[in-house]
């Protein structure tokens, strides 16, 4: 964080999603782990949480892992310092569409988890939730041009209702983005309060405990962060990354990823999926951390040359 605090002391509320099921995922892996060092791919670090337990799992784990997020990086070298100096983790300030096998290697397990973490969500300051006022942000790379302020304010109308039909999967909004298109005229959008108050006032609640904002801001953090245009290009990437028997794991959060994800595990010609169905969390879990209940894992795994 730019305020000068120290990351390797800061506490959050971040719950690995879905963990016995991630780390059950790279079983395989169990009966060679003391034989052999294991190269792992993390492509959403974050906090670190994934990559913690399968490092507790796996000792001798050489990680490489990726955040598009300067705040998990700086988090990252920080809190993992020791890893870092004994060149067993190596931390990069990158998009996993940016994965190369050719520049990074092959490795024996990799992992996405594409949801937004959770301290991106609890700062208000990142743009991300309707329940935390701030400005209109929702960069995942603080570094990029383009804003949810920006959209909101300069989009066409019918790019907007592109948006919010085809990321946002909302059946008709258009009222919202009449309304909006009409009220950035005179005041323009700067603060997630004013854009969840307006589709609040013209949506109205319809189910409760459900707010009348999720799906249109969900579908501009998606335009904005290019997000499924970033899975299609690199899942392809990736298992061309994995070596043989290696395994690709990827969480995902909504409708739209997952059926990403399926299509080009089931279609690809270097392995198949583990699973044939998706795999949920437990009820246990979805009690305990309610961000994991659109959570949906799938694994793949590269065929034996």
């Amino acid at each position: 964080m730019t305020n000068g605090e120290d990351l390797s002391k800061t506490t959050y509320q971040h719950i690995p999603v879905m963990a016995p099921e991630v780390l059950q995922s790279f079983a395989n892996f169990e009966s060679v782990k003391t034989q052999k060092e294991l190269r792992y791919f993390d492509g959403t670090f974050g906090r670190g949480g994934h990559y913690t337990l399968v490092k507790n799992l796996f000792p001798r784990l050489k990680a490489v892992v990726f955040d598009q997020d300067v705040t998990a990086v700086e988090f990252a070298r920080k809190k993992f310092q020791t890893e870092v100096e004994s060149e067993m983790l190596l931390v990069q300030h990158a998009n996993f569409s940016q994965f190369s096998s050719e520049k990074w290697g092959l490795f024996d397990m990799m992992l996405l988890d594409l949801g937004v973490s959770s301290p991106q969500l609890d700062e208000a300051s990142r743009g991300f939730s309707f329940y935390h006022d701030g400005p209109l942000d929702m960069r995942m790379n603080s570094t990029q041009e383009v804003t949810a302020q920006m959209v909101v304010n300069q989009a066409a109308e019918q790019e907007l209702i592109r948006i919010f039909q085809i990321y946002g999967e909302v059946r008709s909004p258009f009222r919202v983005v009449r309304a909006l298109v009409n009220d950035r005229k005179t005041n323009p959008f700067t603060t997630t309060k004013q854009l969840a108050s307006l589709i609040e006032r013209v949506e109205g609640w319809k189910r409760k405990g459900f707010h009348p904002a999720t799906l249109f801001f969900q579908g501009l953090r998606l335009a904005v962060n290019q997000e499924l245009e970033s899975v299609e290009s690199a899942l392809p990437e990736l298992i061309k990354g994995l070596k043989p028997g290696g395994r690709l794991t990827v969480l995902t959060f909504h409708s739209l990823e997952d059926r990403i994800v399926k299509n080009i595990f089931k279609n690809s010609i270097w392995g198949r999926p583990v699973h044939k169905k998706v795999i949920i969390p437990s009820r246990e879990e979805e009690f305990s951390n309610p961000r994991s209940r659109s959570a949906k894992m799938r694994v793949f795994e590269r065929s034996i040359e």
